[in-house]
């Protein structure tokens, strides 16, 4: 698979993850009643803002492609918290879905990540 090939899958995997964070953020963002609800029911209602905008600003990372590894592992972080609140408020884990197309997506453009500093064709 030529490199072109892969950045253009790479892509595609990682588009989907990104528009519902991005979703999710322009819905914190503008204090979208069910959301506020949610995260106020949760604990968290004094950072919606903060979350809408550190979602914003790591799928912008992300895409960067001189921030790309920048915006991956603030991605995983940022969902492995949503994830283990998920789990622990007894609500489906749809951030380990997220998750893992950003895995995924990571591992197609670049296995060295993932691998070590040997090239891997």
């Amino acid at each position: 698979m030529t490199t072109k090939t892969r950045t253009v899958i790479s892509i595609a995997v990682g588009i989907l993850p990104s528009a519902m964070l991005l979703m999710s953020a322009f819905m914190k963002l503008s204090s979208n009643p069910q959301m506020v609800q949610g995260l106020t029911q949760g604990g968290f209602g004094p950072y919606i803002k903060l979350f809408g905008l550190a979602e914003l600003v790591f799928v912008a990372f992300f895409f960067i492609p001189a921030t790309r590894k920048l915006g991956f592992l603030l991605l995983c972080a940022y969902l492995g918290g949503a994830m283990a609140t998920e789990l622990s408020h007894g609500m489906p884990p749809m951030s380990a879905l997220l998750l893992a197309l950003y895995w995924v997506s990571v591992f197609i453009k670049d296995r060295n990540m993932f691998l070590g500093s040997k090239t891997v064709n």
